[in-house]
């Protein structure tokens, strides 16, 4: 047990650690199956133990691992085009957000992408499917610098992958192989700055082998649930990771 014990992070409990592992696997159950919304929900669960310090790196290689499961699975589903401007404007991104000398508060970050998620779903929009791909390495470049700050920025991801989708299993392959990449760059990034990695490499591995479990699972459901109850559960899980983020913004504590 005292071996055990020792392979735990610093300040963590043995029965937080087991809760945390297999949250992993549901929460990668979710996204698989929904489409969206497992990086936010481990997140903020992680959050009420882990120091903000800590939290958003470490998130980072958990959903590298989530993410890079579900991109193999869904290989090829995934719109390489879309994929390639995404991690190109991504990689700007996350090098500027890294360094970023005075960053900006975290409740104004999570209000305004809670915001900007209700209006992709519900609020007069163009066409996204119409617009010229280059545009999208604007959007890799965006969600690259917020994912240093606050970690999951799936809801903004899907929000604008979602509309140019053909089908659910585009929408989840091209996704996760984003997200994939978003992760990646953002851990190397905070190697570079210096964040030590090492007490955490076994709760990660032990998240991402579950997560992985979890895609498979979740993969199965997303297979046999009809498109439209498909798009509206999506649309429901969207809402309500949008409205957290406007709670949390407002110092209210939904998830």
């Amino acid at each position: 047990m005292d071996q055990l014990i020792t392979l735990i992070p610093p300040d963590m409990s043995p029965a937080f650690a087991i809760m945390l592992i297999v949250l992993s696997f549901l929460t990668s159950l979710m996204t698989a199956a929904v489409g969206i919304g497992g990086g936010v929900v481990l997140l903020a669960v992680m959050a009420t133990a882990v120091p903000m310090t800590v939290l958003v790196p470490v998130h980072g290689v958990i959903q590298f691992g989530s993410n890079a499961g579900r991109a193999i699975v869904h290989a090829r589903h995934a719109d390489r085009s879309i994929m390639f401007y995404i991690a190109a404007g991504g990689l700007l991104g996350a090098w500027i957000g890294g360094h970023l000398a005075v960053q900006l508060p975290d409740a104004l970050l999570k209000a305004g992408l809670g915001a900007f998620v209700l209006w992709s779903l519900w609020g007069k929009k163009p066409t996204y499917a119409r617009l010229p791909r280059p545009l999208l390495l604007l959007a890799g470049f965006v969600t690259s610098i917020l994912t240093m700050f606050i970690g999951a920025t799936g809801p903004f991801m899907g929000a604008i992958l979602a509309p140019m989708m053909s089908n659910r299993h585009v929408f989840v392959g091209t996704f996760a192989a984003c997200m994939t990449f978003q992760h990646l760059i953002k851990v190397v990034v905070f190697g570079l700055l210096g964040f030590a990695f090492g007490p955490w490499i076994v709760l990660m591995i032990s998240m991402i082998g579950t997560g992985f479990l979890g895609t498979l699972t979740g993969t199965m459901l997303l297979g046999r649930m009809p498109e439209a109850v498909f798009r509206k559960v999506f649309a429901v899980v969207m809402t309500v990771l949008a409205a957290n983020l406007l709670l949390q913004g407002a110092g209210v504590e939904l998830l």
